[in-house]
């Protein structure tokens, strides 16, 4: 018990001691903290103000980190710069105590593997390898256990990591092989053939499969918590349609953006019947 409250003392002193640390980075970056995890988002259109506000950005935290007597681990600081497939990348030559950033195709975000063109391919490739893992010891332990006792395990082990994340790469044609391993672990909890339908195996075990997460979870935890983030097409216009309370969706022309969350869940929203919509106010 004591060293909890010792461990929970260190880190919220640690939050105190660097709460000064955003309004360095004010005017020219948006600053993401978790615990000790540190990332600095800076955009702008120009290739010049852009590569100008990341030299003030790492010029003003380096001062910063002097002034408070605090290192950065160099071997996990990295640069990763987001662009379409077919823009030009941008050469960046960032150094901080005479240490030059690498710059990097993907890295890790709070569990995420964040790629510059948000594929999400990298993160969709290890839920595969750990559900591999995990596909394996269902079939070990299938012959031994009940099936209340295997969705458990399911729950525990494999339904956490297919959710985490999941509004941002689940409407992917690269998931599909993430549902392709949730099938042969239901064949293998409920002791069908390989052949056999899924369809009444999901509805025996109660379990919602991969597509049916993936809009349960984009309408639920995206849509319906960031509603002030949509306009609704009776702000745009006074005539009064049967699509008058649906959300007025925007013009895009970037796949990533139309198979993102913020683009999918408002189709989604918009295709459901009035009544169950309404649900959601």
């Amino acid at each position: 018990m004591g060293y909890h409250k010792v461990r929970f003392s260190a880190l919220y002193f640690f939050l105190l001691y660097i709460n000064d640390l955003p309004t360095v980075t004010a005017e020219n970056a948006k600053l993401v903290l978790y615990a000790d995890d540190t990332s600095f988002v800076i955009t702008d259109p120009s290739p010049i103000e852009f590569a100008d506000k990341l030299n003030k950005v790492f010029s003003n935290v380096n001062e910063w980190f002097r002034n408070n007597l605090l290192f950065l681990n160099f071997n996990k600081t990295t640069c990763l710069q987001f662009q379409t497939k077919n823009s030009q990348k941008l050469s960046s030559n960032i150094k901080l105590l005479n240490n030059p950033i690498t710059n990097s195709t993907n890295t890790k975000f709070l569990g995420l593997t964040i790629e510059e063109t948000l594929s999400w391919k990298c993160h969709i490739n290890q839920i595969l390898s750990g559900l591999s893992s995990v596909c394996y010891a269902i079939k070990v332990i299938t012959p031994l256990m009940s099936e209340d006792i295997l969705k458990m395990i399911y729950y525990s082990y494999v339904h956490s990591i297919i959710t985490y994340g999941l509004i941002f790469g689940g409407s992917l044609p690269h998931s599909t092989d993430i549902f392709k391993i949730q099938k042969r672990m239901f064949r293998i909890m409920t002791k069908s053939r390989s052949r056999d339908s899924c369809r009444q195996l999901f509805k025996r075990l109660e379990i919602l499969h991969l597509r049916s997460q993936y809009i349960f979870s984009v309408l639920l935890l995206f849509v319906v918590k960031n509603k002030n983030l949509y306009t609704t097409n009776q702000e745009i216009h006074n005539i009064t349609t049967r699509s008058n309370t649906n959300l007025h969706p925007p013009v895009c022309n970037l796949t990533v953006f139309q198979k993102g969350a913020y683009h999918s869940g408002m189709k989604l929203l918009n295709h459901l019947p009035l009544k169950i919509k309404s649900l959601s106010n």
